[in-house]
């Protein structure tokens, strides 16, 4: 049986959701095919949980009652630092274990939405009107506002929509701005795009890549806030109650943003309607993976119940 280390914890805002990303992973992987152990990644200190022993990070290994276990796979269910952002990636590849995710290149890519803008745009990709904004450097808040109200402001590298605002007037401006530098160095400020949310997810699976059914998110709050995304303050319908060509459109544009990027493993890609056109919002390389996130939706409506659905992804990284 392979031995499975589920990396869950993070030392970001996200810690509390990977903590329960991990715990369905365990839950649903078949203990009869895999042996699994849930690993809590903090800083420095990377423990079992339940036994609260230390991994030995010179070997990525684990001793528990004597016995030396060392493992086959890393399995990603780690939100946001420092997996999402492509810091552990090196390392276990240094160790020679494989993982479910993209590798550390294109995690720390995407990370940062004003990158992954950048690295998109010449392939014609639709995508908002932006302005990056960094820490102690001048505001011209004139450039900003010739986008137009309402303007979104977002931590350029934080995800769960910490740190996001809906800015409706100008003197909200520059306090939505200081809430989200207290989350990141680096501040995107975004056109406002009126519009119908949608997200899908896309894998490889057998090195082909595999499209899922698409979601369409509404929000009871302005936008897909953390309070939508976790506590059910949004309906999700999947498939997308839409057309056939516009169902095409969106999983043609979620498989080029995948190829392009050079993705690997399961990543959720975000888009948002216009008129008749999918524009991109973001791409997330760990996405959420409890039974009510949206990738397990479109695993389900693919067929697949969590087990196999996990599963596929530690056989895809394993080959």
């Amino acid at each position: 049986m392979k031995n499975i280390a589920i990396l869950t914890g993070g030392d970001s805002a996200e810690r509390v959701i990977s903590l329960k990303s991990g715990q369905v992973v365990y839950d649903n992987l078949p203990k009869d095919v895999y042996n699994l152990y849930q690993i809590d990644i903090q800083g420095a200190n990377w423990t079992h949980i339940g036994t609260g022993t230390a991994i030995d990070k010179n070997d990525f290994s684990l001793t528990l009652e004597g016995e030396k276990i060392h493992f086959d796979c890393a399995f990603a269910a780690l939100h946001g630092s420092p997996f999402e952002d492509g810091k552990l990636q090196g390392y276990l590849e240094m160790m020679g274990i494989p993982y479910t995710c993209c590798n550390g290149y294109v995690s720390a890519l995407t990370m940062s939405k004003h990158n992954t803008k950048m690295q998109l745009a010449p392939l014609g990709i639709p995508m908002a009107k932006s302005v990056l904004l960094r820490k102690g450097h001048p505001i011209d808040t004139g450039e900003l506002l010739a986008m137009d109200l309402p303007l979104f402001v977002k931590p350029n590298t934080h995800g769960s929509s910490f740190g996001v605002s809906k800015v409706k007037t100008a003197d909200a401006l520059l306090p939505a701005i200081e809430e989200a530098f207290g989350f990141d160095e680096e501040v995107l400020v975004e056109a406002f795009m009126p519009g119908r949310e949608f997200s899908n997810g896309v894998l490889r699976v057998n090195g082909e890549i595999l499209v899922l059914p698409i979601t369409e998110i509404i929000p009871e709050d302005e936008f897909f806030t953390f309070a939508a995304k976790y506590e059910g303050r949004a309906k999700e319908v999947t498939p997308a109650e839409v057309s056939p060509e516009l169902t095409k459109q969106c999983q043609q544009r979620t498989r080029q943003i995948y190829e392009a990027l050079g993705c690997k493993g399961v990543v959720r890609i975000d888009f948002i309607l216009v008129d008749d056109t999918f524009y991109l919002l973001e791409p997330n390389t760990i996405p959420g993976i409890s039974p009510a996130s949206i990738v397990p939706q479109q695993a389900n409506a693919h067929g697949w119940d969590l087990s196999t659905f996990f599963s596929v992804l530690i056989q895809e990284a394993l080959r």
